[in-house]
């Protein structure tokens, strides 16, 4: 048997994505270079400010990729447990604690839901 996938390498899977066979993977970055972690936190995962760790560079960028289902997501970056909005998000939409979530959009048809 040949393996496949994060095992081909013998590495695992990522935990920390949210891996979906459907999906496509969207890149997320945030430049603040004085930060000591930075976390992605969205619609994507009932707004965990800690779920999803992202990677920091030398240079300051922050850097997390999540492959989800086609569909509209709102997000936040947590920096050392400040809620920060992004920047360089070209769509937003106001959220109910007077500030605004970027908002993402993973392009294809969304899947019904079972309850529509």
């Amino acid at each position: 048997l040949k393996a496949r996938g994060a095992f081909a390498n013998n590495k695992p899977p990522d935990r920390t994505s949210l891996g979906a066979p459907s999906g496509r993977a969207t890149r997320f970055e945030l430049v603040r270079r004085e930060a000591r972690a930075v976390f992605l936190a969205g619609s994507f995962n009932d707004w965990h400010p800690t779920t999803f760790p992202m990677i920091g560079g030398d240079d300051g960028k922050w850097v997390k990729e999540l492959a989800r289902p086609p569909g509209r997501y709102e997000y936040l970056f947590v920096a050392d447990d400040v809620w920060v909005e992004d920047p360089a998000a070209t769509d937003s939409a106001p959220n109910p604690h007077g500030g605004v979530n970027a908002v993402v959009v993973v392009p294809g048809k969304a899947q019904a839901s079972p309850w529509d």
